[in-house]
């Protein structure tokens, strides 16, 4: 049981801390399922403020898990935001962790020494 136990720990600290994140997992997670994705839905959808989501994208974009394309409306500007292929291998690498983790993590119903 123990070594269960340390399976599970060794589990939960292997988990990509820049993905899990909650908003910046779900940037990831949308931005997953869509080509392309202009900044304001993002806001929407993320329920995050102008400056909150900016700052995420900019972690994100650091580490190379989205793209950001800055251009113009007529005048007005537009952002837009992909995945990068480096950001699905993140994501679909998180997803299989969190599926270890809570593979390897004992039920409460089961007995402990």
């Amino acid at each position: 049981m123990k070594h269960e136990t340390q399976d599970a720990i060794d589990a939960v600290l292997a988990v990509d801390r820049l993905v899990h994140e909650p908003a910046r997992l779900a940037i990831l997670t949308v931005l997953g399922g869509a080509e392309l994705v202009e900044f304001g839905f993002l806001e929407t959808v993320c329920r995050l403020s102008k400056g909150n989501l900016s700052s995420h994208l900019s972690k994100l974009e650091t580490a190379g898990l989205v793209s950001i394309d800055k251009s113009f409306r007529g005048k007005r500007p537009l952002t837009r935001v992909s995945i990068t292929g480096q950001g699905r291998d993140a994501l679909e690498r998180y997803r299989r962790q969190i599926a270890a983790l809570i593979n390897s993590t004992p039920t409460s119903n089961e007995e402990t020494p």
